[in-house]
């Protein structure tokens, strides 16, 4: 059975996007266009691969398992492809990322516009969200995430600065108003700004020094979800409604301007930084190679 590849890509789009309009805007092909290479793939194998409503489109069995073999299948042939590529002397083509929001404030600003800058022929695509993903099943060629949430069989690569810090931060008018903490335990008897991750619960808050940790049950007024929401917890602390706890690059513009106050600062716990990962593949597609010497050498 002699299947078109450009058939293959076309489903693959389609389902990644779980519809035909975005899976057009995503892959550069027409949604009618998509929609006949999807017939005609349908027909070729004698099964249904999508089921199509007025309002989505979702793989049938069938067209899951074909979608789980198909995305690490097709990265590879994009991959050998991007090998001739090198050929030309500089590389090309698209490179998508799949990492969490808060690198993309505190590690990409410093790296994109001088990888831009030094290969003007990639593309560089972000996608940022804070939920776990297999990064050839959403497409992607990799990845960053943190050290214990790395998947095993995944290759990881040092981006972005090496230990970090979480801050705790408050407005000088809500400190004048509950005063100052002096021990994390103290933070029972004050407002503080939370956020839960993925849907879960809210985590405790933890601290050290000197090798102690320290967790604390917080509670207050108002509780957001990592992914999309940080920016609103830190003006509700700008604004005087509590405690906030986050990155400390996120953070020191505000407490370098006065609008925050360093809150607990002794207790602040540190952590290694950020991995750009990737799956352990033979071929590695040409402008994540360009990507990784580029992050290597900064």
């Amino acid at each position: 059975m002699k299947i078109d590849l450009a058939d293959l890509g076309a489903f693959l789009a389609v389902a990644r996007a779980k519809g035909f309009r975005d899976g057009a805007r995503s892959s550069g092909v027409s949604a009618s266009g998509l929609s006949e290479a999807v017939r005609r793939l349908e027909a070729q194998l004698g099964v249904r691969l999508l089921n199509r409503t007025t309002r989505s489109v979702a793989p049938t069995e069938a067209g899951q398992r074909l979608l789980e073999r198909l995305s690490p299948a097709l990265s590879e042939v994009a991959a050998a492809l991007d090998e001739v590529n090198d050929c030309r002397g500089r590389p090309a083509g698209k490179l998508k990322l799949n990492v969490p929001v808060s690198a993309t404030r505190l590690v990409l600003p410093s790296i994109v516009p001088g990888f831009l800058a030094a290969y003007p022929d990639i593309e560089l695509e972000v996608i940022a969200e804070e939920s776990l993903v297999d990064v050839l099943a959403a497409g992607c060629d990799a990845g960053i995430r943190y050290d214990e949430r790395l998947e095993q069989d995944m290759i990881a690569v040092p981006i972005g600065p090496r230990v970090q810090r979480f801050a705790a931060a408050a407005a000088p008018s809500y400190l004048a108003r509950r005063g100052r903490p002096e021990h994390p335990g103290q933070l029972l008897q004050h407002d503080c700004l939370r956020m839960r991750f993925g849907g879960r619960a809210v985590q405790p808050w933890e601290f050290e020094r000197d090798g102690e940790t320290v967790k604390v049950e917080v509670h207050g007024p108002l509780v957001v979800e990592r992914s999309g929401a940080a920016d609103l917890i830190v003006n509700a602390a700008v604004a005087g409604s509590g405690v906030v706890l986050l990155f400390e690059d996120w953070l020191r513009p505000h407490m370098d301007s006065g609008a925050l106050e360093p809150v607990l600062e002794p207790w602040w716990p540190s952590f290694s930084g950020p991995f750009l990962y990737y799956p352990g593949r033979r071929l590695v597609p040409a402008p994540l190679r360009a990507f990784i010497d580029y992050i290597k050498g900064a």
